[in-house]
């Protein structure tokens, strides 16, 4: 796995053998960058990685110049793997935390432009996530949300559903409020 773009364009992340997840492919994750590239000004950028796994998403942010960044993930391996890329790459405002996303959104008191959730395509809830961040006021009005999930999932009817892209076997919708 490698950042795409950015200030570690090339750089590899190093993922551990015993780690618990699916990571996003560098071909989605190039996709989706591509559409985010025209919506969002990177050095305004205040991000939350929800399910952050390996936290690509975070670095790829911080690899374009994001001003701050938070990572959630149950995971206590991957929640201290996310935060040792953080000081490897020296991204001071990056942060991640071991929290149960269910029960950290509605109590989060924090705004962010970009929210970027990436579940396991089988967790219990994962149609009511948009809602759930949409209705929390976490996304700060005109951020942009994005949930990947497979492609037996479908948000078109969902409040706030903006589109939908899908790169081989990931799909991306995007929310907007």
């Amino acid at each position: 796995m490698r950042i795409i773009a950015g200030a570690f364009k090339g750089r590899s992340i190093n993922v551990p053998k015993n780690f618990k997840g699916r990571p996003t492919t560098d071909f989605a994750r190039e996709g989706l960058f591509n559409v985010l590239n025209n919506r969002v000004e990177w050095s305004e950028a205040k991000v939350l990685d929800l399910f952050a796994g390996t936290g690509a998403f975070s670095l790829e942010c911080f690899s374009r110049g994001a001003s701050q960044i938070l990572a959630i993930d149950m995971q206590p391996l991957h929640v201290r793997f996310i935060n040792d890329n953080f000081k490897y790459f020296e991204a001071h405002d990056a942060h991640a935390i071991r929290q149960d996303v269910f029960k950290w959104i509605p109590s989060n008191q924090e705004k962010f432009n970009l929210i970027f959730a990436d579940p396991p395509y089988d967790i219990p809830g994962l149609v009511k996530l948009p809602g759930l961040i949409l209705q929390s006021g976490v996304l700060e009005v005109g951020g942009a949300l994005v949930v990947e999930h497979g492609k037996r999932t479908n948000f078109a009817n969902e409040p706030g559903f903006v589109m939908e892209k899908t790169y081989s076997n990931v799909t991306f919708s995007f929310f907007g409020n």
